[in-house]
């Protein structure tokens, strides 16, 4: 019988990443099946259900046989829906359109398409760190040269742009960013972004805006997308979804809004890998988008108070300061005084004190010496997480 080697695998596998949380997921789930209370602080999910509205779209589409393939770039109407959506909430102008759109499987497997799409060997690819793990990940494997600037603390977790505009040239692909961001919960202001729209358009550079936080933002101002700016619209792709604004992680549902060319390029990567999402999925995101928004804004209202509790229980721990989220659903509070192994004080929380995170490190170099909390758990987990974390703490050996 032939044996099977694991040299026979492809080189490019070295070069992909993962997503920690999801290893810490399995982890916890095992300690809860062996009868211990897990407090999951560890995975970006809205612990809400699926608005009844949207559940129902769902399920008369399935009654309605909307249960066959689709076109590769997503349905039509869908299509359109996103487009009129996107553009009012937004501020696009003029606005997008159907062929603007490409639908995908959840906003991971659009951001690999879209590199796909754009990167060749050699390419030069900024990011910031610490960042969510799939661009990195993507970039590599494609052989771009990936270049991670750090976010800094100092700015609630903004880039030094003096630093963007160093790094940045002639040869520069693409430049992603991500706000409210991914794993910090800080969100740029229009002047970065009008910095950032600067030198997309002195160096020629497409901008590739993660925007699958835009709903939850907790400022008391409009939110700023970089495509709405002057000279934008033409060379920015957000990335979009439903998952976190409507809590439809499991529905796999996310999209792009993007230049005609590219979209349609996006799309025939879709063909080639997934073919398209199910129809019945999308009926019911359009409506989501057309429904009403009260559970939107009820949600993002009970994750901003479950923000100020547990921000304000982590800094009055001994050793631990955190900054306030102004976005997303994440706290990413500084351990360095305990330790910089903050993978092993994630562990350690998790072994000894029932509550799952991330070690910072895990969403790049520049989050060593953090953690990551998803506060998508109730005021009482919240609660209970606090207490066990300050009493965990001090038996940490690190």
């Amino acid at each position: 019988m032939l044996a099977v080697h694991e040299d026979r695998l492809a080189s490019a596998v070295a070069r992909l990443g993962s997503e920690n949380a999801f290893e810490v997921l399995a982890r916890a789930r095992q300690l809860e099946a062996a009868g211990r209370r897990v407090v999951h602080m560890e995975i970006g999910e809205p612990d809400f259900d699926t608005p009844e509205h949207i559940k129902k779209a769902a399920i008369d589409a399935l009654y309605g046989n909307h249960t066959h393939y689709s076109p590769s770039n997503g349905l039509l109407s869908l299509r359109e829906t996103i487009a009129e959506y996107a553009s009012r909430f937004r501020g696009i102008d003029p606005a997008w359109h159907a062929d603007n759109v490409v639908i995908s499987p959840g906003a991971k497997p659009i951001i690999w398409n879209i590199l796909s799409a754009l990167l060749d060997p050699g390419d030069d690819f900024v990011y910031f760190d610490p960042a969510y793990p799939a661009y990195a990940s993507a970039a590599s494997y494609l052989q771009a040269n990936v270049h991670a600037i750090p976010l800094l603390e100092s700015r609630n977790w903004r880039m030094d742009l003096d630093e963007l505009e160093r790094r940045v040239s002639a040869k520069t692909k693409a430049v992603v960013i991500n706000s409210p961001h991914n794993p910090t919960g800080g969100v740029l202001t229009r002047g970065d972004l009008e910095r950032i729209a600067e030198l997309a358009v002195r160096h020629d550079f497409l901008v590739i805006a993660d925007e699958i936080y835009s709903r939850n933002f907790y400022l008391d101002a409009a939110y700023v997308s970089i495509a709405a700016l002057p000279g934008m619209r033409e060379r920015t792709i957000v990335v979009d979804g439903f998952s976190k604004a409507y809590a439809m992680t499991g529905w796999r549902l996310g999209y792009a809004v993007a230049p005609e060319r590219i979209a349609k390029t996006v799309a025939l990567f879709n063909n080639n890998t997934f073919s398209c999402v199910a129809t019945f999925v999308q009926m019911a995101g359009i409506a989501a988008l057309k429904g009403t928004d009260e559970p939107v804004l009820r949600m993002n209202e009970i994750f901003r108070q479950r923000r100020d509790r547990l921000v304000e229980g982590l800094n009055a721990i001994a050793n631990v300061s955190c900054t306030l989220p102004e976005g997303a659903f994440y706290a990413f509070p500084n351990v360095s005084a305990i330790t910089h192994d903050d993978k092993a004080l994630a562990k350690f929380l998790l072994e000894e004190g029932g509550v799952a995170c991330g070690g910072g490190s895990s969403f790049g170099k520049a989050g060593k010496g953090y953690l990551r909390f998803s506060y998508a758990a109730s005021l009482e987990d919240i609660d209970w997480a606090l207490d066990s974390i300050a009493k965990t703490l001090p038996k940490f050996k690190g």
